[in-house]
């Protein structure tokens, strides 16, 4: 019996479980709340269950989502010794933030890992981590790096809708995207490949804050919301999305593209909005 294990099960997971979960005779996730089955065919177990343990030391593929927190990895404390058992592929998801700034310059996966903020410092160690875990015991470790996440009830169309959406502007800066059926490929790619080293997670077009919000009110029919320079904006910010703006990059895709073989559904937010646009999304929300 073939089993997945999603370690944190939320967008990114139920994405890829929704898409390719079939693959596996067997499915578990974990959740705070502890046992409960879901979706009808994922079941969820609490971290410390002695379930998960067993079930992970013959896992044939292991998702990790979870986001370290101030005491680093969740779960390497907790199943560190049951996955070291196993020799199946490992994909851990991870943010391109831990490049750092590069003033708005493109680069890739070769740039210098920067651990200027503490969240930053606890993801480079937590990567760090799981790729050590995978080089002590034989087990491929992909760590994908992903950009900023959209996806249905997750994107710029729902904000339009909903009137939460603000037309941040900031000369020069430019934010990459992802869309949440994008990962879920580049995930299974990783799995049916092995493939052993970090990648980039992004699409093919950097671009400003204000751009996916524009286009969803222009498939919406609806006002664009008036822009606000960041000078004035950035006054009310809290403290974490100072830190999101702080930093401004150009992120490239071509290992994605060359090295798991992906071939982005969503090239760029348009491709995305569009088809969220078209199944629903943001159609009969808001005033």
């Amino acid at each position: 019996m073939t089993t997945l294990i999603c370690l944190g099960y939320g967008f990114c997971a139920r994405a890829y479980a929704a898409r390719f979960g079939a693959r596996f005779d067997r499915r578990l996730g974990t959740s705070r709340k502890g046992e409960r089955v879901v979706e009808g065919d994922m079941q969820l177990l609490a971290p410390e269950s002695p379930g998960l343990a067993e079930a992970a030391a013959g896992a044939a593929a292991v998702l990790v989502s979870a986001a370290p927190g101030e005491g680093g990895d969740p779960f390497l404390p907790l199943l560190g010794e049951a996955l070291a058992k196993g020799t199946g592929p490992i994909v851990y998801l991870s943010t391109i933030g831990v490049y750092g700034d590069s003033a708005g310059g493109w680069i890739d996966e070769s740039a210098p890992l920067a651990g200027g903020k503490p969240r930053t410092v606890r993801r480079i160690e937590a990567e760090a981590a799981w790729q050590a875990l995978g080089a002590r015991v034989g087990r491929p470790v992909a760590v994908l790096r992903l950009g900023g996440i959209y996806g249905p009830g997750r994107n710029a169309l729902v904000d339009v809708a909903d009137g939460s959406a603000r037309c941040i502007e900031r000369d020069g800066q430019v934010f990459n995207r992802i869309h949440v059926d994008d990962i879920a490929g580049a995930v299974d790619a990783a799995f049916r490949l092995g493939f052993d080293g970090a990648v980039s997670v992004v699409d093919d077009e950097p671009s400003p804050a204000c751009a996916p919000v524009r286009h969803a009110a222009r498939l919406l029919g609806r006002p664009e919301p008036v822009p606000v320079p960041f000078a004035e904006a950035s006054a009310s910010m809290s403290a974490m999305a100072l830190s999101f703006w702080a930093d401004n990059r150009r992120v490239r895709n071509e290992r994605l593209k060359r090295d798991l073989g992906v071939d982005l559904a969503f090239p760029s937010y348009r491709e995305g909005l569009d088809a969220l646009f078209a199944a629903g999304e943001g159609i009969g929300t808001g005033g």
